[in-house]
């Protein structure tokens, strides 16, 4: 069976794909939360994170053609824009990390 054939992989891809997509509309009024709502924003998208980078590890210890594709097209597309996977997803924790801190200093 290939990677893209279980259905434990292919809920899971829908269910980041739909969160992520959740995340991002909610993201949008980021700037009118209260400082609890962005709190729990911060902790959903680390949640997220920490999910996307679980899945991209299956794809990338699969030994399926397919999963191996996945990851090089990952690789090539992040790649035009002088980026890695890894720096990435630090990029994003940084990126986190600095929303957190602002919170800090506005409490």
């Amino acid at each position: 069976m290939g990677f893209f054939d279980s259905e434990i992989v292919q809920q899971e891809a829908r269910n980041l794909f739909e969160d992520y997509q959740s995340l991002m509309r909610l993201g949008s009024d980021y700037g009118k939360f209260d400082r609890e709502g962005k709190k729990i924003y911060i902790e959903k998208m680390e949640e997220m994170m920490d999910r996307y980078r679980v899945f991209m590890k299956r794809f990338e210890l699969s030994e399926d053609f397919m999963a191996q594709m996945t990851v090089e097209q990952l690789k090539t597309q992040l790649g035009q824009f002088g980026v890695t996977p890894q720096q990435m997803f630090d990029q994003m924790h940084m990126t986190l990390e600095r929303m957190k801190a602002e919170l800090e200093r506005t409490s």
